[in-house]
Parts: structure tokens; C-alpha cells; sequence
């Protein structure tokens, strides 16, 4: 996910939860999906991957240009998962959290570190059928990347909301547009970061946290955005993943537009704004539970304002960059279909009236070969 040359490329990652498409039970079946996944053509090696538990697959895509290589990408690799599930008896689904209950839990990936963090804490690792969204943007240091997550950071409630895809949890309306935001909210490092200006501040906090020794090691930073420590980006994990690629793009761009704002804010000395964490944590946990419902906490003023009023005006402090990047129209674009429709947990909400669990699966499987209850009964 590195950079190429002095471009701001970025790359996304996609987590789909396995489900029977009949019933929308868990299906711990990531082992025979990743195998049947090796056999597509369309597929490269270390593009599709085992997550957490077995009924949960993660792809990732190559370092990207622009959003129609994003979008390429996405249609690609979905369709091809897509396939591969259904060869192993299951579908893929884009939804940020399992609809329906497992019967007995999904079993985790027999990997150590897996099977370390359920011993440690196992109810709370049976109960990590989320899946996320994350998006990798390039920036030219670990300094300049510190400096644009903390010029970031009072805007990822804004993501949360209009990245909302996770209403139902074992089979009842959570009452939230973003349960998986609540569920991931649990580990002791999740949620908005700490404050730091520079890499070395960074460092600093992710040191602190360190020697407590309640977490193990920097792999279970679960902020909802951080310094890969992987590759040359900032990985913004905020949003949950979405039901189409449109939206998925959507949202990519505007992250990168963010993470581009705060490129050039860092470079002209402009102070980041520091605003209390209660009052971060707050706004996050009011966009979790509405959505675009609702009113927003507006990150300028740290006021409630309404939701769509504020989603715009997180487009007009990214619009330059937008521009710059040639990304303006499809953003602008993707964004009113966003406020229009709904996000993914309203989208969720209306397609379960109208055809219950059938025309949820449906819907989030309509962009990975072609609804679930296409299936033979």
C-alpha cells in the first residue's frame, strides 16, 4: 500500500462475514473459501486472506492511482469471493456484522496470536463477527502522517455515519446504525486515537500504552485510525464495510482527501485541532447509534447540527484536494446518492420490511455474483 513516486495512491481493504444463504447462520468456512479463491483466475496471491474467526474472509487491493482503479479493484475481487463462497456452500456478505446469531461459536483461525487473544478474552472474540472497511493512503512519513491523523481525527465520527452498515446483531434490531462500531469499541485500544502532532508524540503514546502490558503488542491498536506499521500509509478503519463498490469509492475518496488536507495543513504549521476526547468519544457513539438519521456533532464547532449538513461540509474541507485529485464530480456524486438512499444500516433496515431475512441477503450480496436467494432451495 506504499506510495508510488510522489502520487497520494491509497488501497482498501474488505472484510465479508460467510453465511448460510438460506438461514443467514455463520459459516465457519474461510479455509475452503480461501482455497477456492486460489483457484480463480482473476485473483493474485495475498489479495484474499483468513481474518479472526472462521466465518470471516478479508481482501485487500493493489496500491491505487484513483478511485476507478479502487473501483476495478473492488468489482473484481468481490465477484471473484463471491464465487468462491458459493463453491464452498456459503455467500459473502457486506455487512458489518453477522445478521444472525451462531448457534455455537465460530471457531478463530487457528493461528497463535488468534487463538492467545481468545484465551484472553474469549466471549468478546466470539462476538467479532464485524466487518470493516480500511483504507490505506499514502504519506511520505511517519512525521507528516502523525501530523494529518491528528488533522483527521474530530472528522472520523463523520465516517462512522456515513459508513453505517451493521443494524441487526443475533437476529434483533440493535437499535444502532453501526453495532460493529459499539462491538470493536470494546478492546482496551479502539476508538478515536490519542492526540499526538508528530511521530515522535505518536511513538510516545503507543509506548505508554505498551508498557501497561494490557495489550501485547501494536497489532491491537484497534484505533479507529493509526500509522501502519506495515506499510507507508495511515490506515483509517472507521467505517464499516460497504454493501456496494459505489459506496466503498465513495468513501475511499473521501478519506483520501482527508488524510490530503491534513498533508498540507501540517506542511503550512497550521495548529491541529485538539478537541477533549470525551468529546470525540461522544460524537462517535452518537453517529454509531443514527447514522445519518439524526443530527451530527459538527467537528468545527463541536455542535450538534444535522447529519447531512455536516457530511457536506466535511466534502468542503476536502473539496481542494478533491479537485486536485480529479476526484471532485465522482465524490460529489457518490456523496449525494449516499444522502439520498440512506446508508447501508437504512438500506438494511428497509429491505428487511419489505422481503425480511431473503431480501437482506440479498441486498448485501448484490455485488458478489448476484443475490443469495439466487441460490436452488
Amino acid at each position: 500500500m506504499g506510495a508510488a513516486g510522489s502520487a497520494v495512491t491509497l488501497g482498501v481493504e474488505e472484510e465479508y462475514v460467510l453465511l448460510d444463504a438460506r438461514s443467514g447462520l455463520p459459516a465457519p468456512t474461510a479455509g475452503q473459501v480461501e482455497a477456492a479463491a486460489g483457484l480463480e483466475p482473476t485473483l493474485a496471491g495475498g489479495e484474499v486472506d483468513r481474518e479472526l474467526l472462521q466465518a470471516q474472509i478479508e481482501v485487500a487491493t493493489p496500491v491505487c492511482g484513483d478511485l476507478a482503479e479502487v473501483a476495478a479493484h473492488l468489482v473484481r475481487l468481490r465477484q471473484a469471493v463471491g464465487r468462491a463462497a458459493r463453491r464452498s456452500g456459503c455467500v459473502a456478505a457486506a455487512t458489518g456484522a453477522a445478521p444472525v446469531a451462531a448457534r455455537t461459536a465460530v471457531p478463530v483461525t487457528p493461528l497463535p496470536r488468534y487463538e492467545d487473544m481468545h484465551s484472553e478474552a474469549a466471549l468478546l472474540v466470539d462476538e467479532q463477527l464485524i466487518c470493516g472497511m480500511h483504507v490505506h493512503v499514502a504519506v511520505p512519513g511517519r512525521s507528516p502522517g502523525a501530523g494529518a491523523l491528528a488533522r483527521l481525527r474530530p472528522w472520523l465520527a463523520v465516517l462512522v455515519a456515513l459508513g453505517a452498515n451493521s443494524p441487526f446483531w443475533q437476529g434483533k434490531d440493535s437499535g444502532f446504525a453501526s453495532w460493529r462500531t459499539v462491538v470493536f469499541g470494546r478492546w482496551p485500544a479502539s476508538g478515536v486515537p490519542p492526540f499526538a502532532a508528530d511521530a515522535t508524540q505518536y511513538e510516545q503514546r503507543v509506548g505508554e500504552l505498551l508498557a501497561t502490558g494490557v495489550i501485547p503488542d501494536r497489532r491491537q491498536l484497534y484505533w479507529q485510525a493509526r500509522l501502519s506499521d506495515c506499510y507507508p500509509t495511515l490506515e483509517i478503519r472507521a467505517p464499516d464495510v460497504q454493501i456496494d463498490v459505489d459506496s466503498a469509492v465513495t468513501l475511499a475518496g473521501l478519506v483520501r482527501g482527508l488524510v490530503a488536507t491534513g498533508l498540507d495543513e501540517t506542511r503550512s504549521g497550521l495548529v491541529a485541532p485538539n478537541p477533549p476526547a470525551g468529546i470525540l468519544t461522544a460524537a462517535g457513539w452518537h453517529a454509531a447509534r443514527h447514522g445519518l438519521s439524526d443530527v451530527l456533532v459538527d467537528p468545527r464547532s463541536g455542535k450538534p447540527a444535522p447529519a447531512g449538513q455536516v457530511a457536506e461540509t466535511l466534502y468542503d474541507h476536502v473539496a481542494p484536494a478533491l479537485r486536485r485529485f480529479g476526484d471532485h464530480d465522482r465524490v460529489a456524486e457518490g456523496l449525494h446518492r449516499m444522502l439520498g438512499a440512506g446508508t447501508g444500516a437504512d438500506r438494511q433496515r428497509a429491505a428487511t420490511r419489505r422481503g425480511g431475512l431473503h431480501a437482506l441477503l440479498d441486498l448485501v450480496t448484490e455485488d458478489a455474483a448476484g443475490p443469495a436467494t439466487g441460490l436452488p432451495r
